[in-house]
């Protein structure tokens, strides 16, 4: 056996040995689930109290309101998760009104394939190659028009996270006060300032119309699709299905977004160094050719006279592009 074993090129006996370790390591873990201590101390409660559904289910006979509120509060996260699913979907509409941009989307269509035209038109005048035309065209109607409305709605979405706790706070104290939710509702709507104004106007105008409160704050979340706004609706559906104090749940659900926004701002703070570094780095090089623009035109005149250079230039923006678009993406946190 030794020299059968002897006889076997290097190749084969490394997978051989492989090939045992696997067996044993796979025998080691298969017994420890079996007969090791974890397996006994489950054996041991099976004996005691039975298998895991009787046990789950003697614990759930007493709490019947509890658990009717645990199955309505999963019931709304699915339903904001397949709406949150949903609007992954380009929807130009619901777009431009996170936005806070009051035309239709024909106008912003218009105006997305005017700035490609546009700058179309400069990189042909420039003299570029016009290999990169179809590019500069893409850049020009897709790529800044939709970095254009993703600013506006990141800014919109910023300033409504910023004063949404105020907005919960002026609730709480109206439901503390005796006043039912629609007209606290309509005292944060005149109360606040844009976007919250406008936005707990659009409920409470719903709400005159005979719109169920649950249908605004859905409409509501389209609108502003954050996570503060995911619990603002189902604290204020689950409570009218069944029953609670809602100053109370509100209060910490306050707490719980200004302890988010001081834990974004810390983010926002750490990440401040990486920002910087990535805008030096980005810029430096544009610097850097103006610069000798300034001192030796002839020296970087070669970029723009000979085809060689233009190829240079073009390649240099692709690749300044992508080295951007990857340090945009290491210091951008989701949170």
């Amino acid at each position: 056996m030794l020299e059968i074993i002897g006889r076997l090129p290097p190749l084969m006996l490394a997978i051989l040995v492989g090939l045992i370790l696997l067996l044993l390591s796979s025998g080691v873990i298969l017994f420890g689930s079996l007969y090791g201590p974890r397996a006994r101390l489950q054996k041991r409660i099976v004996s005691v109290v039975g298998s895991p559904g009787a046990a789950n289910a003697t614990l759930r006979r007493p709490d019947r309101n509890g658990s009717e509120r645990r199955r309505g509060v999963e019931a709304k996260l699915r339903e904001v998760e397949r709406l949150k699913k949903s609007k992954r979907r380009f929807r130009l509409n619901e777009e431009l009104i996170q936005a806070g941009l009051q035309f239709a989307p024909s106008r912003f269509i218009v105006m997305a394939v005017a700035s490609g035209l546009i700058l179309v038109v400069l990189y042909i005048i420039t003299g570029l190659p016009k290999i990169g035309v179809p590019l500069v065209a893409i850049v020009g109607m897709l790529g800044i028009p939709k970095f254009y409305l993703q600013t506006r709605i990141k800014r919109r979405l910023k300033r409504f996270t910023a004063l949404f706790a105020d907005a919960i706070d002026i609730v709480v104290r109206g439901v503390r006060t005796g006043l039912t939710v629609g007209e606290c509702l309509t005292i944060t709507a005149r109360e606040m300032p844009d976007p919250i104004g406008m936005e707990f106007r659009a409920i409470t105008e719903g709400i005159q119309l005979g719109i169920t409160l649950d249908e605004c704050l859905n409409k509501l979340y389209a609108r502003v699709p954050t996570t503060e706004v995911r619990f603002f609706s189902i604290v204020l559906v689950m409570q009218q299905s069944t029953g609670g104090n809602l100053a109370e749940t509100l209060e910490k659900l306050s707490d719980v977004i200004r302890s988010r926004k001081r834990m974004r701002d810390k983010i926002q703070a750490f990440s401040s160094e990486a920002k910087a570094s990535a805008a030096i780095v980005g810029s430096l090089p544009i610097v850097v050719a103006l610069a000798l623009s300034l001192i030796s035109p002839k020296y970087v005149g070669l970029l723009v006279t000979t085809d060689i250079g233009k190829w240079m230039i073009v390649l240099g923006i692709v690749w300044m592009s992508l080295g951007m678009a990857v340090m945009a993406k290491m210091i951008r946190f989701d949170f």
